[in-house]
């Protein structure tokens, strides 16, 4: 794997003795992941090519075994792991959508062309995501709404968002 690789989740624990391992995806709604997939396990500074022999769901979290782990013993060396696959290997989207990881370093601006700051990360919240904005003088939450979010321009590297009253105050 010597393109783009996309971070998916971090690997939290080991599930059962057979090797399952729990995956805490970045973005719990994805369907990114596939059995016999190719992905990237890095831990300690060291990166590991590895295939995925199964995927299945389990409460909020994913399930997966990796090809060649037998046991709850071989798993445990992958817990704290961050899963990585690369970005030629991400389903295709639909048009007017797009992958939170592309919208990192996109600048952010207001209605009134206000240049806000430009987002630094993505932060996954139970009541919804937010970007986070590094602006000039402080860092700013946006909530990733239809509401706030105006428009996305991926080839001008910009987001016009329209946010309500005392939201960049906070």
């Amino acid at each position: 794997m010597s393109e783009r690789l996309i971070p998916l989740g971090e690997i939290v624990a080991t599930h059962g003795i057979e090797g399952w391992l729990r995956l805490r995806l970045f973005n719990p709604e994805s369907d990114t992941l596939s059995s016999s997939q190719e992905i990237l396990l890095e831990k300690a500074g060291l990166a590991t090519p590895q295939r995925l022999k199964a995927v299945k769901g389990h409460s909020s979290r994913l399930l997966i075994l990796l090809d060649g782990v037998a046991g709850i013993d071989q798993a445990k060396q992958w817990v704290g792991a961050t899963l990585s696959v690369a970005e030629a290997g991400l389903p295709p989207l639909a048009p007017n959508e797009y992958y939170y990881y592309q919208a990192v370093g996109l600048e952010v601006f207001d209605a009134n062309g206000a240049r806000i700051g430009v987002v630094e990360r993505i932060w996954s919240k139970p009541g919804g995501d937010l970007y986070v904005v590094k602006g000039e003088a402080k860092e700013y939450l946006i909530p990733i709404t239809k509401e706030i979010i105006e428009k996305i321009d991926l080839a001008a590297g910009k987001i016009i968002i329209n946010p309500p009253e005392g939201l960049l105050e906070l």
